[in-house]
């Protein structure tokens, strides 16, 4: 059985940091790409940040400078270090398996003072 399950989440106030991690199990984790999604209410699901099996990364420009997306395989899990929060930051943030497709559940981020 595949899962997803992200942690990490959380309120913090703008100019903070939060690491998101996001814990795999039940899939060969190391040969996927995965990716951080996020959705803000009332808007579409956006695309944060990709990294593929060997590393590479990208960003959206709103993040760039600012989070920083990794990944250990020796332990299955991702992660989303995130500085410098903003409130337009504030959103429920996904991992995703590119390949298969797997999401995870969710873990909601708030940034407000």
């Amino acid at each position: 059985q595949v899962q997803l399950v992200e942690s990490g989440g959380g309120l913090v106030q703008p100019g903070g940091s939060l690491r998101l991690s996001c814990a795999a199990s039940g899939i060969r984790f190391s040969i996927y790409g995965m990716g951080w999604y996020r959705q803000a209410p009332g808007k579409q699901r956006e695309l944060v940040a990709t990294i593929t099996s060997g590393g590479r990364t990208t960003y959206v420009d709103s993040v760039k400078g600012r989070f920083t997306i990794s990944r250990d395989n020796a332990k299955n899990t991702m992660y989303l270090q995130m500085n410098t929060l903003k409130p337009e930051d504030t959103a429920v943030y996904y991992c995703y398996t590119f390949g298969p497709g797997y999401w995870g559940q969710g873990t909601q981020v708030t940034v407000s003072s």
